[in-house]
C-alpha cells in the first residue's frame, strides 16, 4: 500500500471521512504526486522550492487562489499524517503561506423568494408531494441535500417533530421539522410516497428509481426546475435553501451557537460566515428603511 493510500486509509477509519472527501484528498494528492514526478521526487520528499514553482504554474494555468488554499491544506493533512506516523521528521510545507482567503458569502434566498419555490410543486401528484416534502424539510431544518436524499424512513419521528440526521463524519443529530413540515411529511407518506413506490418497505424516505433512494443530481434538477416555475431568476446552488434557513434563523435573532447545532458545524467559525450574510442584510434595511440611512 502507498502513502496517499495509507493516508486515505486512515482519515476514513479516524475521522469517518465521506467518499466525497476522500475523492477530492487522492485527486490533490495524485496531481501532486504527479507533477513531483516529473523531476523524479517522491511526494514525501520534495525539493525545498518545488511547491512555490507548481503554484505559480498553476496560477498562470488559471486556477484560483481558493483553489490553491485547498490543495495547500490537503496536502498539510497529508504531511502532518506522515510526520505522526514518523515518514517524514519534518513538513516540507511548513513554511508555506498563501494570502488569506475570504471566504465568499453563501448565496440565499429572501423570505419571499423561499415561499414562492416552495409553492412551486403541483401537490396534486405524487411526484410535486414528494417534491414539496423535500423542498420544506429542507428549509425547516437546514439539511445538506446528501443528507436530505439519505433519509430513510425509520429517521423521522412525527409524534417528536423531529428527524435524525446523519451528517458528515457519520454524526447524527436531531433537528426540529416544524408544523409546517409536518403536516406535510403526513400528507406525503399517506399518499405520496406509497403511489410513488412498488414496495414500500424499501427504506428509502424519498424514492427516485426502483424503489431507490434519489440522488442528489435529480434533487437539484427538480429544484433548478421548480425555480424556473417560481420566476427566480437568481443564481442557485444545491445549499441554496440550506443558507437560506441559517441567514433567516440568525436574521430573526437566533442563537449563533443554536444555528450551528442544527446545521452540524464541528466548528462555529464555520457558521459564523453566516453573521456577515445577516448583517449585510441589515446594513441594506438600515439604507433602504431609515430616513438617514
Amino acid at each position: 500500500m502507498d502513502d496517499i493510500d495509507a493516508f486515505l486509509d486512515a482519515l476514513w477509519l479516524e475521522q469517518g471521512a465521506s467518499d466525497h472527501t476522500l475523492s477530492a484528498y487522492r485527486r490533490d494528492l495524485s496531481a501532486w504526486q504527479a507533477y513531483l514526478a516529473r523531476f523524479d521526487e517522491h511526494a514525501l520528499d520534495p525539493a525545498r522550492e518545488r511547491f512555490a514553482a507548481w503554484l505559480e504554474e498553476r496560477r498562470e494555468a488559471g486556477y484560483k487562489l481558493t483553489s490553491n488554499a485547498r490543495l495547500l491544506s490537503s496536502l498539510r493533512s497529508f504531511y502532518r499524517w506522515a510526520q505522526l506516523h514518523g515518514r517524514i521528521d519534518r513538513d516540507p510545507l511548513l513554511d508555506v503561506k498563501l494570502p488569506r482567503v475570504r471566504p465568499n458569502l453563501p448565496g440565499t434566498l429572501e423570505e419571499e423568494e423561499v415561499e414562492r419555490l416552495l409553492l412551486a410543486p403541483d401537490t396534486a401528484t405524487p411526484l410535486g408531494l414528494r417534491d414539496r416534502t423535500m423542498l420544506e424539510l429542507l428549509y425547516a431544518c437546514g439539511l445538506r441535500v446528501s443528507e436530505l436524499v439519505g433519509l430513510e424512513s425509520d429517521a423521522v419521528n412525527l409524534r417528536q417533530g423531529v428527524v435524525r440526521v446523519r451528517g458528515k463524519g457519520n454524526k447524527d443529530r436531531l433537528v426540529p421539522m416544524g408544523d409546517e413540515a409536518i403536516a406535510w411529511f403526513e400528507t406525503y407518506l399517506s399518499t405520496g410516497r406509497p403511489a410513488l413506490m412498488s414496495d414500500t418497505t424499501r427504506p428509502a424516505l424519498f424514492p427516485g428509481r426502483g424503489d431507490r433512494a434519489m440522488t442528489r443530481q435529480t434533487f437539484w434538477h427538480r429544484i433548478k426546475l421548480h425555480a424556473v416555475t417560481a420566476h427566480i431568476t437568481r443564481p442557485l446552488s444545491p445549499h441554496t435553501l440550506r443558507h437560506a434557513f441559517a441567514t433567516h434563523l440568525l436574521n430573526h435573532g437566533a442563537n449563533l451557537r443554536v444555528v450551528q447545532l442544527l446545521l452540524g458545524h464541528s466548528d462555529l467559525s464555520t457558521t459564523q460566515i453566516y453573521t456577515h450574510v445577516a448583517q449585510a442584510r441589515l446594513e441594506q434595511l438600515h439604507a433602504e428603511h431609515h430616513p438617514r440611512g
